[in-house]
């Protein structure tokens, strides 16, 4: 927002490897996110979900979402399933290699020390992928730890520790987390048939980082990290799992006047992904199998180098720079069973499927900030080349082993230039202005690119023919903070070309070629480069604080989009992008009843969004409110009760062709106890 991050990002002394914040980063569109608010959370997209428009591509939380749907997008200005949010954890990129989502039970909100959440297209070290901002993790590194241990309806058990050991020049990090429920049926009431089973769901994951202080400024941390999760998909015979294992090693030294600072990080992410898919029958009393995806094999590697001066005494104020390069490579294919057919009483898939390729981006980049006196200048420039190659698609007949489609796609490359410039003006008496412009790009993802997909009836074709999406914005604001209140209102405008949206090219029951029969009530669409997405909007925050008892916040985000699709899609022209909601509206209250008693509430608003690209699918507005009452037993020993969706609202999340609406979690209870030292 005009200001939703303090006015001065002052460094902090760590012990993990990492450069402190940016001087310039307070001249952007910074929310930050403490200890306090993640600890309170079971997810962490559900803690992203307090800042208004920023949401995964559906409404429903990682509680209950397909991973191919965890991707996470800013503003409601075009969410997709892939993401167009760049999600890294001190540095490392979060986002799947294959697909682009982020596993988001792969990290535990109890190991985190807090994020940032930067919105606007990110240039300078942030690059591909940040294309309607970014979301940057810190994990811990002080001495202490957490420990939440809670048990929910609907069979949910939760246990999740971090904790930080140290010892003169070394200290170990480490974190786990465990997750069991029996779920929710997300088809309720008479449109609901024996077809719809619960979302049941069983996460594991767990991470481990060393770090040696090499030097009073200079650290080397290395860390390892493992996921696995599996889940149901709402419908009988349709399921997911999906595991993973990343890896990396960081050194830096934080800069000062006297000395340069540096970083140096290499990383690599291995993942793998099984679904499978099926049709349902009118009348949801049965389903029958439709494709079973039981490998998606990926590995994503990179590197980053950046030097960093602080301090320099410039033009009256002080300069800060940094120069760096980073590179990131993804390879991947899908492996997968389809055209189930039914002969003689016994059903069997007849052909098989692998498809996938790889993909590359190596960019350069420099930014730079001089503060003096009110005013904060910032800026950044970088150039990025991207490839494409070794795509293929191979489709075999079972019974016979031969071909029925052996496609080898074209290598496609290109350069983009993005950059970035912001100015900020302290204008006395608490208040503050803020303009800023800014350019970024996303490649489309493996999973865009050669996966196609099911989703009950509805069929969606890749395109190994996308280029990257990028987008251009410009926004300005103002901002108030005195001691017990604060303001923030941001106006901005945002242009996506050559956005990758999922664009309606049939509707079954039919044939069609490559995609194969769409059955009644489904539709094919396929992966496009629809033209151009643009954007409106406005953001409102506020923030008061009763003495030291009580505090209020509120924010509201408006954003009008609409897609101009050109000659590819000219049905499109005038509609607004799926699953992009006009308001989004949350506002909270934390009171300190009792010295010994904290009461925690939440509501939280989203108008009509659209389920599909026609906006022929409409999902209704809600209205949801979470409460939480928390107990201290004794210093560090917290006893907690809340409720999710307290007046249990029915929140639609999807509709399919026939009509039949799809819902977020009904009204949830928690209860656990919490441990922190």
């Amino acid at each position: 927002m005009f200001q939703d991050a303090p006015a001065d990002l002052p460094d902090i002394v760590v012990t993990a490897a990492r450069l402190p914040p940016a001087a310039g980063d307070a001249a952007f569109s910074v929310i930050r996110l403490d200890e306090r608010v993640l600890g309170r959370a079971t997810r962490i997209d559900e803690a992203l979900q307090t800042v208004p428009a920023v949401s995964l591509f559906r409404r429903t939380s990682s509680l209950a979402a397909n991973p191919t749907t965890q991707g996470i997008s800013l503003r409601a200005i075009a969410p997709s399933g892939a993401g167009r949010t760049l999600v890294t954890l001190d540095g490392v990129p979060l986002n799947d290699p294959f697909g682009g989502w982020v596993l988001w039970s792969q990290v535990a909100p109890e190991s985190l020390s807090g994020l940032d959440i930067v919105r606007g297209a990110g240039a300078g070290s942030y690059g591909a992928g940040a294309l309607t901002g970014v979301i940057q993790l810190r994990e811990r590194d002080t001495d202490g730890g957490a420990l939440d241990v809670s048990s929910a309806d609907y069979g949910g058990q939760r246990l999740a520790a971090a904790t930080t050991l140290s010892a003169g020049r070394f200290s170990l990090t480490g974190s786990v987390q465990r997750e069991l429920s029996d779920g929710y049926v997300p088809v309720r009431g008479a449109a609901a048939g024996a077809a719809d089973t619960p979302l049941d769901l069983a996460t594991l994951s767990g991470s481990l980082r060393a770090d040696v202080a090499l030097a009073d400024a200079t650290a080397l941390s290395l860390r390892a990290s493992a996921y696995d999760e599996d889940r149901g998909s709402g419908l009988a015979g349709a399921r997911s799992s999906a595991t993973g294992q990343s890896y990396s090693a960081t050194v830096s030294r934080r800069p000062s006047a006297e000395r340069l600072g540096w970083r140096a990080q290499v990383w690599r992410r291995e993942s793998d992904f099984a679904n499978t898919s099926v049709a349902v029958v009118a009348g949801r009393g049965s389903t029958s199998p439709a494709n079973d995806q039981f490998a998606t094999p990926a590995e994503g590697w990179g590197a980053n180098v950046a030097v960093r001066q602080v301090d320099v005494d410039w033009g009256g104020g002080l300069l800060e720079w940094e120069l760096g390069a980073d590179a990131r490579f993804n390879a991947g294919e899908t492996r997968e069973l389809f055209r189930y057919m039914t002969v003689a009483g016994a059903g069997a898939f007849t052909r098989d499927r692998v498809a996938g390729g790889e993909t590359a981006v190596i960019g350069a980049y420099g930014e730079a900030s001089w503060t003096g006196g009110p005013w904060l200048v910032a800026g950044g420039l970088r150039i990025d080349g991207w490839e494409n190659a070794n795509g293929r698609r191979i489709e075999r007949d079972l019974a016979t082993g031969l071909p029925t489609l052996d496609e080898s796609d074209l290598e496609r490359s290109g350069e983009v230039v993005s950059a970035r410039l912001a100015v900020r003006r302290d204008l006395g008496g608490g208040w503050a202005s803020r303009a800023a412009a800014y350019s970024g790009f996303r490649p489309a993802t493996l999973n865009e690119l050669h996966r196609p997909f099911r989703v009950g009836n509805d069929l969606t074709e890749a395109n190994a023919a996308l280029v990257p999406e990028t987008l251009q914005g410009v926004e300005a604001g103002l901002a108030w903070d005195r001691e017990a209140t604060s303001l923030g209102a941001t106006v901005f405008w945002n242009r996506i070309e050559d956005a990758i949206v999922n664009v309606t090219i049939g509707v079954g029951p039919g044939t069609f070629p490559r995609a194969g029969f769409v059955p009644a009530g489904g539709v094919l669409r396929q992966r496009q480069n629809a033209g151009t997405i643009e954007a409106t909007g406005v953001e409102l925050t506020a923030k008061h604080r009763v003495g030291d008892r009580l505090s209020f916040d509120a924010a509201v985000s408006w954003t009008d989009a609409q897609v101009d699709g050109g000659t590819a899609a000219a049905q499109l022209t005038g509609l607004r992008p799926a699953q992009a909601p006009e308001w989004s509206i949350s506002a909270g209250a934390d009171w300190r009843v009792l010295d010994r008693l904290t009461l925690v509430g939440r509501v939280r608003y989203e108008s009509a969004r659209f389920e599909d690209d026609l906006n022929s699918r409409v999902l209704d507005s809600a209205t949801t409110l979470d409460a939480r009452a928390e107990y201290e037993v004794r210093t560090g020993v917290v006893a907690w009760v809340a409720a999710d969706n307290l007046f249990d609202a029915g929140v639609e999340v999807s509709e399919t062709g026939d009509g039949v609406a799809g819902y977020g979690p009904p009204r949830i209870v928690r209860a656990g106890l919490s441990l922190s030292w």
